[in-house]
């Protein structure tokens, strides 16, 4: 599962809309929505916000992650 995907699934799960999330992130759904559709790259430090506003604990994604095949 790619990044994206963990992120989109936990804020599903979460019952977090788009719009929703973006206000968390002082962001505009449209961003968020480039952000999910993986047009729009995101630094350590808007990943790590990501996460927190969606209940993601982060180094539970980097292990996940680091277990994908390369």
């Amino acid at each position: 599962m790619r990044l994206v995907e963990l992120l989109v699934e936990a804020r599903r799960k979460a019952g977090i809309t788009q719009t929703d999330l973006a206000a968390r992130l002082g962001l505009v759904q449209s961003v968020v929505s480039l952000i999910e559709r993986g047009g729009r790259r995101i630094d350590l430090v808007e990943l790590m916000e990501f996460a927190d506003a969606v209940g993601l604990d982060i180094h539970g994604v980097i292990d996940e992650l680091r277990q994908l095949p390369r």
